[in-house]
């Protein structure tokens, strides 16, 4: 049973792992707005391009420096949005996906005190999507990745250890990236503008969400109690090459380079999950509200078809400026629109 507090304000200092990635990184820049001075972001070492006031390098697995970074700063919040997604890496490589994934959470739980608040960021990939999809929280884990598997693991140590922390199981996060290609819509986009094509499959289907919501659910989540695993995908489930037709027609860019395929027609690794869709119905209920909005937002940008996003004699007419505008950013929560 869900037990529910007043919305009380976070506690700082806050830290912000992973902002590599596209919802670390989109949260850091929304939290630094809204608490300056108050919240800082790990990077990996090696990561040098990524700097700035409030950005420190430190690995995840790296135990004294993380304890050292806890000593300086007495964090009483935590997004731990940290870990290697690249499935491939992983598969090739499970010894380093074990490491940053499983054992670097195991670290940071070692420095963390017992009165943090902190909030994990899990995945979809935690299924293996061979169902119907639309899964719920309490559906059984199975996934088919490396990837999932220390996912997977993350959530069991949590439940052991933090049992008081709130996982958030998240799909593809839709928000500018620090290097403009660590997100779906950067790779695809990149593909389309060099005039390549790209090939998406077509039963692969995903959960995705803005970061602009993503940011105020976990806003949201700091300042309670709530405990446990929700999902926060959001409530339009697309197939990877649904998204691309969205990109494809959305950013004007010319439908002969966007191909489709099934996950059967691709090579053993990495493993394709297939409708790992979720419902996030319990995270609605626990906040009241359905904060999560469908992305794309607009009803007329979702595709009815496969040739739809040929289809190009009527609004709206596509242009990377609209793309920016729209995809990457939710119209309806955007910065200025922040409540």
């Amino acid at each position: 049973m869900l037990h529910r507090m007043p919305y009380s304000s976070l506690r700082l200092p806050l830290l912000i792992t992973g902002i590599a990635g596209v919802a670390g990184y989109n949260a850091f820049r929304f939290f630094r707005d809204r608490f300056p001075g108050e919240v800082v972001g790990t990077r990996r070492v090696d990561n040098w391009p990524l700097s700035g006031d409030g950005i420190v390098a430190c690995d995840i697995h790296d135990r004294d420096g993380l304890r050292r970074l806890f000593d300086r700063y007495r964090f009483r919040s935590v997004v731990h949005a940290e870990g290697t997604c690249r499935l491939k890496h992983c598969e090739y490589d499970p010894e380093m996906a074990w490491q940053i994934n499983v054992e670097g959470l195991s670290n940071l739980l070692d420095n963390l005190s017992a009165d943090a608040r902190l909030v994990h960021l899990s995945v979809d990939l935690v299924f293996s999507g061979s169902g119907s999809g639309s899964h719920r929280e309490d559906d059984p884990t199975d996934p088919v990745t490396v990837y999932g598997q220390t996912m997977v693991e993350t959530e069991r140590i949590l439940a052991r250890r933090r049992p008081d922390s709130c996982i958030l199981r998240i799909s593809l996060p839709m928000g500018i990236s620090f290097n403009g290609h660590a997100g779906a819509i950067d790779w695809i986009q990149s593909r389309f503008r060099k005039q390549k094509p790209a090939t998406l499959f077509l039963d692969e289907v995903r959960s995705p969400t803005y970061t602009d919501c993503l940011n105020l659910v976990i806003e949201r989540m700091l300042g309670t109690d709530l405990s446990g695993i929700f999902h926060a995908g959001g409530p339009r489930a697309l197939s990877l090459y649904q998204i691309a037709q969205i990109v494809n027609r959305i950013g004007g860019y010319d439908p002969q380079h966007l191909r489709g395929c099934p996950r059967a027609e691709a090579g053993p690794v990495p493993p394709r999950a297939g409708d790992v869709s979720m419902d996030s119905s319990k995270l609605r209920d626990a906040l009241g509200e359905q904060i999560l909005d469908p992305w794309p937002l607009e009803e007329l940008m979702f595709p009815t078809h496969a040739d739809w996003h040929r289809v190009r004699d009527c609004e709206p007419i596509g242009s990377p400026e609209l793309l920016a505008r729209v995809l990457y950013r939710n119209p309806r929560r955007d910065r200025g629109a922040f409540p």
